[in-house]
């Protein structure tokens, strides 16, 4: 990996020589074999079901669906589009009107005691109002965490693992919308360097997903009778429409939301989505600056405020006519902007993993009240640093004429100016970038003509560049975006003072606050296309396309060289199994032989519900292969220490997991609430204990290997009762069917007698299928003193009889495109005669998985 090469940054990001790191919430992956610390994917992850599972009941919907119908279920999917458009606009207004409201409340009332406290030595009090204020307003917000841990951080990780097809358990439910929401108000508000556009895009996400839904798991009264949209592939594509809107409410830029959705989640795209994509991000940018426009100016209509965060107009100074925006001189400092912006986002990231990992192993096992204390520490140091350098570090600048640059019609950029400890005509340079919102700081260094002294620039930086390391990832709401763009700009800014003032080069320093603002950005999140579209669209000046493009590719390329993107790197620290865009060039030495899970749990078409519920209760898998034994095509036979069946080798220990595995079984149905079953199971255990100990199983199949097979009717499942040979003959695929499916046909009771024919069995509609989604029944639910376990259930008609398969041969590019290409959940492996020989999942394609099964395959060369 690259993040694996020489240096100390890399060094601190990938081998520190920790063991294995415990975690609170979340169960870490095993270590490598080298000995690197580096977490793997977990296994208790699930895939979404982004295929669609087309059987009888489904097939019966589609054959009923006419034209007409057709034409309504697509109105109502583009209702729902601009009905979540304007939510998440609501959304970001409500956000947007507090975290003013609150903010201005405390600025004014400790600038107001700043002033009088100047000549009467009384700044301790005014230091402690600050204190109470940005303390209240964090503890809020890390209890409302407390209340739903998902709802910390940015989100945008989250959103990202699922819009790649990871489910999530709880990250878009409506409690975490509710935390979310409140709790960056209170964030924001609290003085924290965070930002609230991380948070947007997460709780446009929930909107997304949850809207079209009817319903709510944690209000359960809010039910409706609404039948559409009701699979994991619809709700992947209003996600992703939620987090575009969130992006077009954040930055006012619904073309940048829709390319953030296709380039940092969504790996299933077409033409449609991204249609209906593009028109949810424009309904929610414009309702949320028609309602501020509104509020604001009182012009209803006017559209004069695009998002929560605008960078202002980039223009000259009038009568300048000397002045340029940039020149192609201009890119050669643009490029070392880029890369000194990489390199300090590839330390951001360093170390911000490195607390990560140190606040797992010593902060979250403890009790939950420590990360409330955690955030009020930090909440401490930050108002202290912020109120100590406005005060002390500072220094007086001559203020520019007011009439040089215009921030909006009505709002002149001096309005922000702070002239603590300052004359009339000078002002406090540092007061003015920490005493302020963090977007008013944002546009004193993009617009301000005024000069800002380079050491305090310098100290602006290294302060803000530490807090917000160190404030990324407490236990509140908090987004990246602006913390990011406000140290860059100040980076850009104290280039532009070296080379204007110093050097005297005649340029923008505008420009070099926006580039180096992008710069440092780029080197934190790694974004290209979504990222350059989205600050292109904040500045509404599409001259700075190049120079932004650029920047950003140069930064890009220097972060990869050390380590991953911040979201990347907490996916990774979550174990989450994310599967990358493409593969490497040297994995299709694999096939898909290598890569799969040999070892099958299987049902027939017609298996006893006895056999149903041992099975559900005694594996952790979300589908099995239908199958049926071929008799004709019975080819195993033993060759040293490995079982050969069909062209694909099963090694002895695979045997005797299956083994284990059926004792297993067999034990979990003594505890079913009949007696015949439980004499069943005796009389195996009595039976094999035995043979066991008197010699070999292996041995044991090759003397049994000429006998005859158990008779197998249609109406008949005598898995329980067969031996690992009869386990391992060659089965005959017919489809998969889901876990989901299997429970909700016992616990709804379709199955019929052993005198009876499997036409007496009831039939469920689609409707009746979906009822319980997303949260379907568990097989715990399940009152088994109600079944008859000689019972037998016909699967055939729910199970998928089309799914997507692969040969044995194909080759790792191949699996792996159509696998994250057409957001599979499963991959049976078939050979050429229609015999499933293997299964693959999301685990077995993620790059560690890979990279493991290249070095085995090394080995065995």
């Amino acid at each position: 990996m690259a993040c694996c090469t020489n240096g100390f940054c890399c060094r601190c990001c990938c081998g520190d020589g920790e063991t294995r790191t415990p975690e609170e919430l979340t169960i870490l992956g095993e270590l490598r074999e080298e000995g690197e610390d580096e977490i793997l994917p977990r296994k208790d992850y699930e895939s979404l079901d982004y295929d669609r599972c087309i059987n009888e009941p489904h097939a019966e919907v589609l054959e009923g669906m006419e034209s007409r119908k057709s034409k309504q279920y697509e109105a109502v999917r583009w209702i729902m589009m601009f009905s979540i458009g304007v939510t998440v606009g609501l959304v970001g207004l409500f956000v947007d009107f507090f975290v003013r409201l609150f903010t201005n409340i405390k600025f004014s009332v400790v600038a107001d005691s700043v002033e009088r406290c100047s000549d009467k030595g009384c700044l301790v009090l005014s230091l402690l109002e600050l204190l109470a204020f940005n303390m209240t307003f964090i503890f809020i917000a890390s209890v409302l965490v407390l209340i739903e841990p998902l709802a910390g951080g940015s989100g945008i990780p989250e959103i990202k693992s699922y819009l790649n097809g990871v489910k999530i358990p709880g990250v878009v439910r409506l409690r975490t919308f509710l935390s979310k929401a409140t709790g960056v108000v209170f964030s924001v508000a609290g003085g924290l360097f965070v930002g609230k556009e991380g948070p947007m895009i997460h709780s446009g996400a929930i909107v997304g997903a949850g809207l079209p839904q009817f319903q709510s798991i944690t209000f359960k009264r809010i039910k409706l009778n609404f039948p559409f949209f009701r699979s994991d592939r619809d709700k992947r594509d209003f996600v992703s429409a939620g987090a575009a809107a969130g992006v077009a409410a954040a930055f006012g830029a619904p073309i940048g939301g829709t390319l953030f959705s296709l380039e940092e989640g969504s790996s299933f795209w077409n033409q449609a989505l991204t249609w209906k994509v593009l028109f949810c991000s424009m309904s929610a940018a414009f309702t949320l600056n028609f309602f501020r426009s509104g509020i604001s100016f009182n012009r209803w209509g006017a559209f004069q405020l695009p998002g929560l965060l605008n960078f202002g107009e980039f223009k000259c100074p009038e009568g300048d006519k000397e002045c340029h925006l940039w020149t192609v001189v201009d890119l050669a400092f643009f490029i070392l902007m880029g890369v000194i912006g990489g390199l300090m986002g590839a330390l951001f990231n360093c170390l911000n993993k490195i607390l990560a990992k140190y606040r797992v192993k010593h902060i979250h096992p403890k009790a939950k009240f420590i990360r409330v204390l955690e955030s009020l520490l930090v909440t401490m140091v930050t108002t202290l640093v912020i109120f100590t350098a406005s005060m002390l570090l500072g220094e007086c600048r001559d203020l520019p004429s007011s009439n040089s640059t215009v921030l909006s019609d009505r709002e002149d950029i001096n309005s922000t100016i702070r002239q603590f400890f300052c004359s009339n005509s000078t002002y406090n340079d540092m007061a003015t970038l920490f005493f302020n919102p963090q977007e008013a700081a944002i546009h004193q260094l993009f617009h301000q003509q005024g000069t800002f002294s380079p050491v305090s620039l310098l100290l602006f930086q290294l302060l803000y560049f530490l807090l917000a390391f160190w404030t990324y990832g407490v236990g509140v709401p908090s987004g990246l975006f602006v913390p990011s763009l406000l140290c860059g700009a100040a980076f850009g800014r104290l280039v532009a003072n070296i080379l204007k003032v110093k050097l005297g080069f005649d340029i923008y320093s505008g420009t070099f606050a926006l580039i180096g603002a992008a710069a440092f950005l780029g080197g934190v999140v790694r974004m290209t296309i979504s990222l350059t579209v989205i600050l292109i669209e904040s500045t509404n000046e599409i001259t700075y396309g190049l120079p932004i493009m650029i920047t950003l590719m140069v930064a890009k390329w220097t972060g990869d060289f050390f380590n991953k993107g911040i979201y990347d790197m907490h996916i990774q620290l979550r174990g989450v199994p994310l599967l990358e865009w493409e593969t490497e060039a040297e994995l299709d030495r694999l096939t898909a032989s290598e890569l799969m899970e040999p070892s099958l749990t299987y049902v027939y078409p017609h298996t006893r519900v006895q056999s149903l519920v041992s099975i559900l209760r005694t594996t952790a898998h979300h589908a099995f292969p239908v199958v049926t034994e071929n008799r004709q095509n019975e080819k195993d036979f033993m060759k040293g220490n490995i079982l050969v069946s069909n062209n694909i080798r099963f090694r002895k220990c695979s045997v005797m997991t299956r083994a284990a595995e059926q004792r297993r079984r067999c034990q979990s149905m003594k505890s079913y609430p009949s007696s015949e079953l439980r004499n069943v199971c005796d009389e195996q255990s009595a039976a094999a204990e035995p043979s066991e100990e008197r010699e070999d199983l292996l041995q044991q199949m090759l003397d049994r290997r000429h006998a005859p097979y158990p008779a197998l009717y249609p109406d008949q499942s005598p898995s329980e009762e067969w031996t690992m040979e009869e386990r391992f003959r060659p089965l005959t695929f017919h489809g998969l069917i889901l876990r989901s499916q299997l429970v909700t046909l016992l616990i709804r009771g379709v199955c019929y007698a052993e005198t009876q024919s499997s036409a007496s069995q009831p039939r469920l509609s689609y409707e009746e299928m979906t009822e319980d989604y997303p949260r379907y029944p568990d097989i715990h639910d399940l009152d088994l003193a109600l079944l008859n376990p000689r019972m037998i259930v016909d699967v055939t008609p729910y199970m998928n009889p089309c799914p997507y398969t692969v040969s044995p041969h194909t080759r790792t590019s191949q699996v792996f495109n159509l696998f994250r290409t057409m957001g599979l959940r499963h991959l049976p492996v078939v050979n050429a005669v229609g015999e499933i020989v293997g299964i693959m999942t999301r685990h077995d394609l993620t790059h560690e998985q890979l990279t493991a099964k290249l070095r085995q395959h090394h080995i065995t060369i």
